[in-house]
């Protein structure tokens, strides 16, 4: 007989925590200890809840690798006591956080599941229940005995996608979330359907352990026309600046002028990463393919491939915060460590 699922809640802020005050109409930050009063529904799914919150639970847009560290640090201390963890987060920076826990939280072999509202968990027309709900019950999956699950992903508006694949990409909608380089790993409807040929299994030949270095001297910077090369300069000659994403045109295209090409040469040489991604909503870099960007493959600029520019970031903090030596890095970023991008 399969035993119930223990599934650890934890509430770092955002809009998914607050409740209106029905007397003065301000939102105020929900209380957790009683969330199953608040949402019976919960107790209809067959598992165990317990919730831990912030001290300070903080909005979304202030959150920074210190507050990564706080989320990694809580499922490290509960990793042993749980089958999985529901994160409540703000939903603009969620693919952020998302990206970020998935390079620091390693050996993964229970799920982690980001999730967060458009409206507050009290408002009439909420979609905080669903998300809330739904994410529990896809946390608590087992099969055999095992999580289902074994990754760090998003749950939104009745789609699971992989963390470290996402893109917030409305403020308004409940559909919020997009995956625009691979498919959801489930969909909610009548069924709960899980794609579980695109679930994240790595080879884990070590135990569960979580990395907390990040460097956070990197910037991104998008490539616009009219875009001044002392601008550039500028920015590429910032003290103690060790990484840039580049936001580039179509399939990884940027201005081919010489004096454009030599600013980035200058820095690559001065030991500044550059990683070169897309900025269109969907598809991949493939420096080489057009004439414009054959100069930056050449120079040494890094293909990020399909990954996404928050995932991008998060990893090129990440492995900054490695301290891997200058010849094994690009190869380092232009493989997936975490299925953040296509091989």
């Amino acid at each position: 007989m399969q035993s119930k699922s223990n599934i650890l809640l934890l509430y770092t802020g955002g809009t998914i925590g607050m409740v209106k005050d029905f007397e003065t109409g301000a939102l105020k930050v929900f209380n957790f200890d009683k969330l199953l009063q608040n949402i019976p529904e919960l107790k209809q799914l067959d598992c165990n809840i317990e919730t831990i919150s912030f001290d300070d639970p903080i909005d979304s847009s202030n959150v920074t690798p210190k507050q990564w560290g706080d989320i990694a640090t809580v499922i490290e201390e509960n990793y042993d006591k749980f089958d999985g963890f529901v994160i409540l987060h703000g939903s603009d920076t969620m693919s952020y956080s998302a990206s970020a826990l998935s390079f620091m939280l390693q050996n993964l072999e229970k799920p982690v599941v980001f999730t967060g509202s458009q409206l507050p968990i009290g408002d009439l027309r909420t979609d905080a229940k669903e998300n809330l709900i739904t994410a529990v019950q896809i946390a608590s999956l087992q099969e055999n005995n095992k999580p289902v699950v074994q990754e760090v992903c998003l749950y939104f508006e009745y789609k699971l996608y992989r963390g470290n694949r996402t893109t917030k990409i409305s403020a308004e909608h409940f559909n919020a979330f997009t995956s625009p380089n691979y498919a959801p790993l489930a969909e909610s409807g009548v069924y709960l359907r899980v794609s579980k040929e695109l679930l994240y299994n790595s080879v884990k030949k070590h135990s569960f352990k979580v990395v907390k270095q990040f460097n956070s001297n990197v910037i991104i910077l998008k490539i616009f026309p009219g875009l001044s090369e002392q601008v550039i300069s500028s920015i590429l000659t910032i003290k103690g600046l060790k990484g840039v994403v580049l936001e580039t045109y179509g399939a990884g295209n940027a201005p081919s002028t010489t004096s454009f090409i030599n600013i980035l040469k200058e820095a690559i040489a001065k030991g500044v990463y550059i990683v070169n991604v897309t900025q269109c909503a969907g598809g991949a870099v493939s420096m080489g393919k057009y004439e414009t960007s054959t100069s930056l493959k050449e120079i040494g600029v890094i293909s990020g491939k399909d990954i996404t520019t928050e995932a991008a970031i998060t990893k090129l903090m990440y492995l900054l915060g490695q301290n891997i030596p200058s010849k094994e890095f690009k190869n380092y970023f232009e493989k997936s460590l975490f299925g953040e991008m296509t091989d």
